[in-house]
């Protein structure tokens, strides 16, 4: 199934929404959503893991009034978001004090609950992309119950499509080969500066017919700007300093084609061809504004041809449609 167009390419990641690392307004968020559609984006991702359910309601506040049939919506299974007794802060990076919790949930119960509940919280009839999020300590359920659950569904047109969504690509590669998957969501795998995905789970994709949505393509920030800074991160910890040096390298070059590194992280995944597109988290609409702008610079052919002879980039990686 080609649950994604060929003319998607971008789309709007979900988590700063919910106040990644530093907290946002509703209004702000909102906001983002609003410059997302005026850009032209069609896709938006959300998961119950962001912000502990925070994401998807500003998400469905942002899309509230749009043409249902003219976007494609996505969301995620495997947490379950329950209310405590007291509010306290999230552990898990969103800035958010809240009586919220979330606790790891494959079965069949825990998927239809999930569902139910992200459909509620956003204010929609239907998803049409449910990922399996981060199954990594939960392979066995995961399979056993999580992907059955939701091929069901699939079958019964309930949702669009299945997939998983991981920071990893070994397992990712795994579900690609053994499960019934449309899709999945790889996460920082399939980079400019980190472009192993070509070992394993992009030719089980091609193979597979399967396609993948490539997100985290600035790698948490160390290629957000045109030069890292000194304490830019990697996979949302501190990059290491041989990174560092690689992104500064990466940037001389864009430098000399007259472009600039963010610009060259956006383009490069959409080469591949099992990459239907790209979603970007943004947390303005500042910011959405200028990852389009970013986006729609071309990149010249010589720049990748530059790349390779520097021993920047993989030979095998895609460049040329």
């Amino acid at each position: 199934m080609k649950i994604f167009p060929t003319d998607l390419r971008i789309g709007l990641g979900g988590a700063p929404l919910a106040g990644l690392f530093t907290p946002i307004t509703d209004a702000d968020a909102i906001a983002t959503v609003e410059a997302a559609w005026e850009e032209g984006w069609r896709f938006f991702d959300t998961a119950p893991h962001y912000g502990l359910g925070l994401a998807e309601e500003r998400l469905g506040a942002g899309l509230a009034g749009k043409p249902r049939s003219e976007y494609t919506l996505s969301s995620k299974v495997g947490r379950i978001i329950y209310e405590a007794d007291t509010e306290a802060p999230d552990d898990q990076g969103f800035a958010v004090t809240t009586k919220r919790r979330r606790r790891w949930d494959f079965s069949r119960d825990g998927v239809l609950r999930s569902i139910e509940d992200s459909l509620r919280r956003i204010g929609t009839d239907r998803l049409d992309v449910v990922f399996v999020h981060d199954p990594d300590d939960h392979y066995e359920e995961a399979v056993a119950t999580a992907f059955p659950t939701l091929i069901e569904l699939r079958d019964q047109g309930v949702i669009g499509a299945i997939g998983s969504g991981m920071n990893q690509s070994a397992m990712l590669t795994r579900f690609v080969r053994e499960v019934d998957v449309d899709v999945i969501m790889l996460a920082g795998r399939y980079t400019l500066i980190d472009p192993d995905g070509l070992d394993d789970v992009l030719p089980a994709c091609v193979e597979n017919d399967t396609q993948v949505i490539a997100v985290g393509v600035f790698n948490s920030g160390l290629m957000a700007q045109p030069r890292p800074s000194s304490d830019a991160t990697f996979n949302y910890a501190p990059a290491a300093q041989p990174l560092i040096e690689k992104a500064n390298q990466l940037a001389d070059v864009c430098e000399s084609h007259g472009i600039t590194l963010p610009s060259a992280a956006l383009a490069f995944p959409l080469f591949h061809p099992a990459v239907a597109g790209i979603a970007v988290g943004c947390r303005s609409a500042a910011e959405v504004h200028a990852n389009a702008a970013l986006f729609r610079v071309e990149i010249p052919a010589a720049f990748w041809t530059d790349l390779k002879s520097a021993g920047l980039l993989r030979e095998d990686a895609p460049t040329l449609s």
